[in-house]
């Protein structure tokens, strides 16, 4: 039997909607009589392989990849394949999860000796890996064209590591200002910190009021939270290892103390 949490309560999912019935979100939604919508706040665009060569880099000339998401993974391959590069079995893989790492299996033969990734998820984490092996290794930095990153490009140029940043993809707006603004959402759901900043550059005045922030991964909350936001919800945690969880966890709390 389903219990109502509060009249028409709202929840913005910023990723797209699955595409199985079984998902837990739709348990949610039955189980609370709530409103779920999904609406990633960004789409990402790959650089074509004629932008990438007016960069003017020599993938075949570094020792190291550094990943921090499954999308730079995706293209890198993509425009290495494009270009008709050759990526050496010797090739070495930074990432920033262990979740990462092993979505390389995709695309090479994984091996435990040339693919590292951080203990704890985090940039830090990811850092400390690196800050192991920058002796021996020059390292190409997958990121985006328009998302700040230079935290991780400050640090290898601080501590004297051979890198080079490597664009192969750009973030587009995929209309954060109307979805924001044209429906009043009690709870914002964010799973990587480029939706924090493209809220914060989509709607440079946006005020958090009300809204309840939930965030997934230690990099969505510390940005959240360097933006001025209150989060309420975060995961994940043992108690909660997915958004799912975590909301169902926040909602029955609020069922009780109601």
């Amino acid at each position: 039997m389903s219990a109502a949490i509060k009249k028409e309560m709202k929840i913005l999912i910023t990723q797209p909607k699955p595409k199985t019935e079984k998902s837990p979100y739709f348990d949610l939604e039955k189980k609370f009589n709530i409103q779920l919508d999904f609406h990633p706040l960004f789409n990402l665009e790959g650089i074509t392989a004629k932008e990438f060569r007016k960069q003017k880099i020599d993938i075949t000339s570094f020792s190291a990849v550094i990943f921090t998401s499954r999308n730079a993974i995706d293209h890198f391959f993509r425009l290495t394949e494009e270009l008709k590069v050759t990526i050496s079995q010797e090739m070495k893989y930074f990432c920033i999860t262990e979740a990462v790492a092993l979505y390389l299996q995709k695309f090479i033969l994984y091996r435990k000796r040339k693919v590292f990734f951080g203990a704890n998820g985090s940039k830090q984490g990811l850092l400390d890996v690196i800050n192991k092996h920058k002796a021996n290794e020059s390292f190409l930095f997958i990121s985006s064209e328009n998302q700040d990153e230079s935290d991780i490009a400050n640090w290898l140029k601080t501590n004297k590591c051979k890198f080079e940043n490597a664009y192969m993809y750009r973030t587009v707006d995929n209309d954060t200002k109307g979805i924001l603004t044209n429906t009043k959402y009690d709870i914002i759901c964010l799973f990587t910190s480029g939706s924090v900043k493209q809220i914060l550059e989509s709607i440079p005045d946006f005020k958090q009021g009300k809204i309840v922030f939930a965030t997934f991964g230690g990099n969505t909350l510390n940005t959240a939270k360097e933006a001025g936001f209150k989060v309420a919800i975060s995961a994940p945690d043992p108690q909660n290892p997915n958004m799912g969880a975590a909301l169902d966890s926040y909602l029955s709390k609020d069922l009780v103390e109601k």
